[in-house]
C-alpha cells in the first residue's frame, strides 16, 4: 500500500465499471499522479477505509478536488476539515450537460405533443460537444445552429454553458469571481427553470469553484485522465472477475508505461 504521510493534495471521484464490478471510488495523489486508494462502491461509505489509513499516517491534507456531491463534501469536512475543497470544472460542466440534455428532451416532447417538427432529435451529442470539436464535414455546426435558431430556451441554455466555460479562463480570481457572479445573475433572471435551479447550485458552491485560482489551477483533471486509463485497462482485460486483482492493477498504473493484463 502506498504511504500517505507526505500527501498534501488529493482528488477523488467514482468510476463505473459495469454490472460485475459496479462503482469504484478512486483517490489520487495530485503531486505524484499516483492512485493511493481504490474503494468498493461510491459515496461516503466507500471512503471509510481511506480515512482510517489517512489518520494513522498523520498526513496533513491541504486541498481536495472533487465534484459537488453532498456525500463527498460532508466526508471531507468531517475527516479533514482543514482542507480546502475545490470543485472541478469538469464535473460542473458535466452536471450542466446533464441538465441541458433533460431540457432538450422535455422541449422535444412538447414539440411532438404539439405536432411540431422534431428538429431537436439527433442533436444531443452536438449540444454536448465543445464548439471547436464540431465536424463541419458532417454539417454538425449547421445542424446545431438550425436547431438553436428554432428553439429559444434551448439556445439560451446552450450559450449559457459556453459562457460558463470561460470562468476558468479568466486571468485571476477577481476576474473569475466577477464572471461567475454575472453568469449566476443572468441564469437566475432567465425564464428557464433549469437555469434558475443551476444558478442556485453554482452560487451555493461559489467558494469551492473559485478556490481553483487560489491553488494554481488545482482540479480533478488528472483524475479524469486516470479514469480513462482505468477504462482502457478494464477493456483490454475483457473485464476483470477478481475485483481485488483489478484494484492492484489500478494502483500500479503510474508505475508502468504500458498495461499488463494478466
Amino acid at each position: 500500500m502506498p504511504k500517505l504521510a507526505k500527501v498534501k493534495r488529493i482528488a477523488m471521484d467514482e468510476i463505473y465499471q459495469g454490472k460485475k464490478l459496479g462503482y469504484l471510488t478512486i483517490v489520487l495523489d495530485l503531486q505524484r499522479g499516483a492512485v493511493i486508494f481504490v474503494g468498493n462502491g461510491k459515496g461516503a461509505d466507500a471512503l471509510i477505509p481511506f480515512w482510517k489509513r489517512l489518520k494513522r499516517s498523520g498526513a496533513s491534507i491541504e486541498a481536495v478536488a472533487t465534484d459537488m456531491g453532498p456525500a463527498y463534501i460532508s466526508a471531507v469536512q468531517s475527516h479533514i476539515p482543514q482542507a480546502t475543497l475545490v470543485f472541478g470544472h469538469f464535473h460542473i460542466i458535466k452536471l450542466f450537460n446533464e441538465k441541458l440534455t433533460k431540457l432538450r428532451r422535455d422541449l422535444q416532447r412538447e414539440a411532438e405533443n404539439g405536432l411540431g417538427k422534431p428538429i431537436l432529435k439527433g442533436i444531443r451529442w452536438l449540444l454536448l460537444k465543445h464548439p471547436d470539436n464540431l465536424d463541419d464535414a458532417r454539417n454538425e455546426r449547421q445542424r446545431l445552429e438550425q436547431a438553436l435558431k428554432l428553439n429559444e430556451p434551448l439556445a439560451t441554455a446552450y450559450y449559457m454553458k459556453e459562457e460558463l466555460r470561460t470562468i476558468w479562463h479568466q486571468s485571476d480570481k477577481t476576474a473569475a469571481q466577477n464572471a461567475l457572479d454575472e453568469r449566476v445573475k443572468k441564469a437566475a433572471a432567465s425564464d428557464i427553470n433549469m437555469l434558475k435551479q443551476f444558478s442556485k447550485t453554482i452560487a451555493a458552491h461559489r467558494s469551492g469553484i473559485l478556490a481553483y485560482f487560489d491553488l494554481n489551477g488545482l482540479s480533478t483533471g488528472p483524475l479524469e485522465g486516470i479514469n480513462n486509463k482505468i477504462k482502457t485497462l478494464h477493456k483490454m482485460a475483457n473485464g476483470f472477475r477478481d475485483v481485488e486483482f483489478f484494484k492492484l492493477k489500478i494502483m500500479a498504473l503510474h508505475e508502468t508505461s504500458y498495461v499488463l493484463v494478466g
